[in-house]
């Protein structure tokens, strides 16, 4: 089992050593270190970075540089990964990123509508229920605009607003249908996305209805746990194990 998607003190997860030490325990085969970036010159976009923390574009060397240190203490194949902030307007600055930092691979993840994260339950609770309903549009809108410019491996959690409250439920199938269409032609993969599956929400990303479209177009899968912490390493992880076993899933080797 390879874990493509966990988080290390390189953003906003534990440090890289007990993450490694966790995915070695837990018997994976190998952990991708997919660290939070966003290359987007907007100036919100460039805030939001710098309060988070998220400076994959500044260490990425560095961080390069301790995973090689680490392969030699740990019998685990550790991948040297980034998951990518996507908006179209950003679409020439992360192409030429990620041709001079030449990641293992990258995931693609639109995380922010209207210059908000998604999580934010506050701000998107005062709109209305057809402000909200533009919200998800315009986030299925970038979610196939990123599938279709094919500069990312995998699609990170492609229905990200089912995690927000708030937002929860206002995907439709057609949504559903042009993600899966978009999917089905383009060299991006998307991830079975374990993140939320043991917290308030409990489903995986994407959910059982939108999983149920995307076998009608013969889209497979990567895994990710999407850990922060070597407890999230280990649950999310026994998470995605079951749900292979129990649905005979076949997932996607990233090739490197």
């Amino acid at each position: 089992m390879y874990d493509y998607h966990a988080h290390s003190n390189y953003s906003d997860g534990d440090f890289l050593a007990v993450m490694l030490a966790a995915a070695q325990q837990q018997g994976l085969d190998g952990i991708g270190f997919a660290d939070h970036c966003n290359v987007s010159a907007d100036p919100s976009q460039q805030q939001f970075a710098r309060e988070f923390g998220f400076n994959l574009d500044l260490t990425h060397e560095r961080r390069r540089d301790a995973i090689e240190s680490l392969r030699e203490r740990y019998d685990i194949a550790i991948f040297d990964a980034v998951e990518m902030d996507y908006r179209p307007a950003d679409e020439s600055d992360i192409a030429e990123f990620l041709e001079t930092a030449a990641f293992d691979y990258a995931i693609g993840s639109v995380h922010t509508v209207e210059g908000h994260n998604l999580h934010d339950e506050t701000y998107f609770g005062a709109k209305s229920q057809a402000e909200r309903r533009d919200v998800v549009e315009t986030y299925v809108d970038r979610v196939v605009s990123m599938i279709d410019a094919e500069l990312f491996a995998i699609a990170g959690h492609v229905d990200l607003p089912q995690r927000n409250e708030v937002l929860r439920g206002l995907f439709t199938e057609d949504h559903y249908r042009r993600i899966a269409s978009a999917l089905e032609t383009s060299r991006t993969v998307p991830e079975l996305n374990a993140g939320r599956v043991t917290d308030g929400y409990g489903q995986f990303h994407p959910g059982p209805d939108f999983r149920e479209i995307l076998t009608e177009y013969d889209v497979r899968f990567t895994l990710g746990t999407d850990a922060h912490t070597p407890a999230s390493v280990r649950e999310n992880a026994d998470e995605l194990t079951a749900f292979v076993d129990r649905w005979d899933v076949d997932p996607v080797v990233v090739q490197t």
